[in-house]
């Protein structure tokens, strides 16, 4: 396999994610420090199974970690992204001040944090 058909599989992933609003919005949350389920799913408002579908999502393609904090799971980035994760994650930082839902969202799990379950951010 060459080099450039091994980038394109490993950047593939990442720009699905970034073509669907719902893991736009998880990778943008998740930029902003690690979450409980419980505040994604607060801030998006999807559902339960639909958040886990796409944490899961988001996890196959080592686009996110999940650890176990007791009876709750809490999501990050990767501790070492891919550089094209890297690439594209401080790309995103301009339209994420920028654009109104991002910006909304950003507030929301702040509000969030302090009143739904989970267990503290670090």
């Amino acid at each position: 396999m060459s080099t450039g058909s091994h980038q394109c599989e490993r950047v593939i992933p990442i720009y699905k994610c970034l073509c669907d609003t719902n893991r736009l919005r998880i990778l943008i949350l998740l930029n902003s420090g690690p979450q409980c389920v419980c505040h994604i799913e607060g801030v998006l408002g999807i559902g339960s199974v639909r958040t886990s579908q796409q944490l899961r999502y988001l996890r196959r393609h080592g686009l996110a970690e999940v650890e176990v904090c007791g009876t709750w799971r809490r999501y990050s980035l990767p501790a070492e992204p891919s550089p094209e994760l890297a690439a594209n994650l401080f790309c995103l930082q301009d339209c994420t001040f920028e654009n109104p839902l991002f910006k909304a969202d950003l507030r929301k799990v702040k509000t969030i944090r302090r009143k739904l379950c989970g267990p503290e951010s670090r």
